[in-house]
């Protein structure tokens, strides 16, 4: 520092005498024409949860060539996007998925057939530019309006982690995953309408804290860890899968939770100066709490919000009760977003690279199949980027502005015309 601040020391007699003379220039200037400068007025973007307005939807149709998205780079790595369209077209054969459409003025019939349309085009074989050229000439494409009604998307991450556990309590697992209670009470789409009474009256479903503090659900343990921070990061995530000490994978699942909305406690511990603004990730989260177990439960429980589970066969599901595919699966607000279709990513992804992780250019085609606590509004989607420790690297350093467009059959089209 010492010697910086002598070079410009050194130079500072002849900085101050051109300051003046150009302070001298400017005031006449203002002089002469006679006019006043105005502070420039700063205009803040909204938040990223910024809801939809009254009568808004949460599409908007792309007319102007200009604004179509470029396919190309998406059609060189198809994998995994038949098997994932298939399990969106399974959803929406179900004569349960009918009663969320129309939604953006898109019919339920219109968003299958768009699936299978989509499919039969990857069949053909075509990729690159000649795929983006045929998907171009068979689809319409929508855009998310985004947090500011401009089309801004804030992309994060989700992974499905990986913990040691057991069925039952152990020396070495001591925190429990619970299933959902008997008084919990659910809706008809799923949502938390509250807690029962012995009368028959509905009250809201205890916090996260209470629930601890108080042991209620002592009793319906599913699955025992062996670390507090894990069955946290299980209740954030959604899912987790437990490997048993025989060496057996099994899957649990979300079942419901209380009720209450989701707090994030990353932003507790910046606040709290635990950890700085620009060092925070689940990566750091995880050694801080490693290093101050005792202080896990002070900051999960400012987070009200709790989990439950049920085990499940086979790989991870989402909302939709089916199985999630890696980097094809998406989660968004469901009541404003048409569920199980086809969608396009523009942004910017942590991907492996050398034996690290860089952020790099992203652009790929997912599903719909998701949503989350924390995923509000047209300006979230949270990507599901896998299972394992990677994933979980990736999920953390997952936090980009961009894209979220939704394609769909163009009127009139038809299938199998490639």
């Amino acid at each position: 520092m010492m010697e910086r601040n002598d070079e410009y020391g050194n130079l500072g007699f002849e900085m101050n005498r051109e300051r003046v003379l150009f302070g001298l220039l400017a005031v006449c200037a203002l002089v002469l024409s006679g006019c006043r400068t105005k502070p420039e007025k700063v205009v803040e973007k909204p938040p990223y949860d910024q809801p939809l307005g009254p009568g808004q939807h949460a599409l908007r149709k792309i007319t102007d060539p200009l604004e179509m998205p470029d396919y190309t780079m998406a059609c060189l790595d198809l994998e995994g996007l038949r098997k994932a369209i298939e399990r969106s077209a399974n959803y929406l054969q179900k004569p349960s998925s009918r009663q969320f459409f129309p939604s953006n003025g898109i019919t339920h019939e219109h968003a299958l057939e768009s699936l299978w349309a989509f499919a039969e085009l990857l069949d053909t074989g075509l990729k690159g530019r000649q795929l983006n050229d045929a998907i171009r000439e068979k689809f319409d494409v929508y855009m998310s309006v985004g947090c500011d009604m401009e089309g801004t998307v804030l992309f994060t991450g989700y992974y499905t982690p990986i913990f040691a556990g057991s069925i039952s309590r152990r020396d070495n697992f001591q925190y429990p995953l619970y299933k959902k209670p008997d008084d919990l009470v659910k809706g008809i789409n799923g949502e938390i309408l509250g807690r029962r009474g012995i009368d028959g009256s509905l009250r809201p479903y205890p916090s996260r804290a209470v629930i601890e503090g108080a042991g209620m659900l002592r009793g319906k343990e599913l699955m025992w860890l062996g670390d507090p921070f894990e069955t946290y990061i299980a209740h954030v995530q959604g899912s987790a899968k437990v490997r048993l000490e025989d060496g057996t994978l099994v899957t649990v699942g979300y079942a419901a939770n209380n009720g209450h909305e989701y707090r994030s406690i990353q932003k507790e511990m910046v606040r709290d100066g635990k950890i700085a603004k620009d060092k925070m990730s689940l990566a750091a989260m995880i050694d801080y709490f490693k290093r101050y177990k005792d202080e896990v439960s002070r900051y999960v429980n400012r987070n009200p919000r709790f989990v439950f589970f049920k085990e499940e066969g086979g790989a991870p599901r989402g909302s939709l009760n089916e199985p999630v595919t890696t980097m094809r699966t998406i989660a968004t607000d469901k009541s404003i977003f048409p569920r199980g279709c086809l969608t396009f990513l523009s942004t910017r992804l942590p991907q492996t690279s050398g034996g690290g992780v860089a952020n790099r250019a992203y652009r790929g085609f997912a599903l719909d199949q998701d949503t989350g606590g924390a995923i509000r509004a047209p300006g979230r989607c949270d990507v599901y980027m896998g299972e394992g420790e990677l994933a979980g690297e990736l999920a953390g350093q997952t936090y980009q502005e961009g894209r979220l467009y939704y394609l769909f059959l163009k009127s009139g089209g038809t299938r199998g015309l490639y």
